[in-house]
């Protein structure tokens, strides 16, 4: 439920982020087409940049005050900032409303924790599956519930239809995240048990300055770790080139046929992801459990790599009088990432465990790198597609794709020089 909310919040806001952004670009006076698009990278990437900076410190708080907390304080916070992003009249206040909400929602590595203080080895495979299936189902609920619920006044109409309403045409979707928020904090105050015992956690006094300070240096011995830094380098490379279609999906098919778009609105951008989302769920929710029990997880990884690199440097090739294919591109991201995220996980909580080292603290370096990538992966593609929108040969809108598919190609090659200490990594899990 945590990682369901958690995405629901990073990806609601995907329809009309691209819209919001562009408007409110407008409002400041930045009306140049490259300028005003590069702001919606920004917009995403700053969300990450708090969860790159408080990551770590939630992580390592975990393991000294224990897990519960922890998830409690990610959900409370979602529930106020979200509302504060969809009362946002100017780029300042959205860039600020999504820091904000970034900072106390760096809890997914506490969540992976969670799961690794209560699951035996051949269990964790399928439980960082359910893991990914909330990921999944946050990508397929997120962006259609945010398509169906902007802009109220004009596509609901009724109780919605007022100047309030056309004043803040993104808040609703933003009240129903903040509203799922809440509840599952109210569900985690009644229902969520502690997992990690008195006597297992850190006794560390640090102040939570010196705690960032220490796990930024945490998060470079996790990096001189073998077996363990690897795994960690390739989640944040794939991280890097999955990201980089955030921002520059929606870009491409909003933009018009004549300039080589698909000419899609916020709906039928909500239904492609919704179908990306329905296929994260399927594989990670019901294939993982079994496809473990048959194949190396790390057989699994890299096929999840090279699937999503196809999906992501194939997508501006879809035609607009036949954009149906870009679902074809679609499945490559959703079913490459439904066998890299959990075999991925599983693989570093295998090898951690066999070595000894806090768990807490590997996930929250896995974690802290994965939110650096997320920094920039959109930054970056937001750059490359502001300077090449409108060029011509080699340098054009696809740039952006084809480089995210490089950089995917180079996480797999790196995969193929990992080796394992712990059997789980090369054999069926069962």
């Amino acid at each position: 439920m945590v990682v369901l909310v958690d995405m629901l919040g990073l990806t609601l806001v995907i329809p009309f982020l691209t819209y919001f952004v562009q408007d409110l670009a407008a409002s400041d006076g930045i009306t140049d087409v490259g300028s005003r698009d590069f702001w919606v990278g920004v917009t995403i990437a700053i969300y990450s940049l708090a969860q790159f900076i408080f990551t770590p410190v939630l992580g390592s708080l975990s393991d000294r005050l224990g897990r519960r907390p922890i998830l409690m304080f990610g959900l409370l916070s979602n529930s106020v900032f979200f509302v504060v992003f969809g009362l946002s009249s100017s780029l300042a206040m959205a860039l600020a409303a999504r820091f904000l909400a970034g900072a106390g929602n760096g809890s997914i590595a506490v969540t992976k924790a969670y799961i690794g203080d209560i699951s035996e080895p051949d269990e964790i495979p399928a439980r960082m599956g359910m893991i990914g299936a909330a990921f999944g189902l946050g990508f397929m609920f997120g962006p259609f519930i945010g398509g169906v619920l902007s802009d109220p006044a004009d596509s609901i109409g009724g109780f919605f239809n007022t100047e309030f309403w056309r004043s803040y045409p993104y808040l609703l979707p933003c009240l129903f995240s903040s509203l799922m928020s809440f509840s599952a904090f109210l569900l985690a105050l009644s229902r969520l048990p502690e997992t990690l015992p008195e006597e297992s956690r850190s006794r560390s006094t640090q102040s939570p300055f010196g705690t960032f300070i220490s796990t930024i240096s945490g998060m470079a011995v996790v990096l001189r770790i073998p077996r363990v830094s690897p795994l960690v380098i390739v989640n944040f490379l794939f991280l890097l080139g999955f990201t980089m279609m955030h921002g520059t999906f929606i870009l491409f098919t909003s933009m018009s046929e004549e300039m080589g778009g698909l000419g899609w609105s916020e709906m039928d951008n909500g239904w492609v992801f919704a179908f990306i989302g329905l296929l994260g769920v399927l594989v990670q929710g019901f294939l993982i459990r079994p496809l473990s029990s048959r194949f190396r997880l790390s057989s699994m990884m890299i096929t999840g790599t090279l699937i999503c690199a196809i999906g992501i440097a194939s997508i501006p090739y879809a035609p607009a009088d036949a954009s149906w294919l870009i679902f074809g591109s679609a499945a490559g991201l959703a079913i490459g990432n439904g066998l890299f995220s959990p075999t991925q996980s599983s693989l570093l909580t295998f090898e951690s465990q066999s070595g000894g080292f806090e768990l807490g603290m590997v996930m929250g370096a896995q974690e802290g790198s994965g939110a650096l990538a997320r920094i920039i992966g959109p930054l970056l593609s937001a750059y490359i597609w502001s300077e090449t929108v409108q060029g011509t040969g080699l340098w054009t809108y696809h740039t952006c794709f084809r480089v995210a598919g490089v950089v995917l190609m180079v996480a797999l090659l790196l995969q193929l020089g990992i080796s394992y200490r712990n059997p789980n990594a090369s054999q069926g899990a069962s």
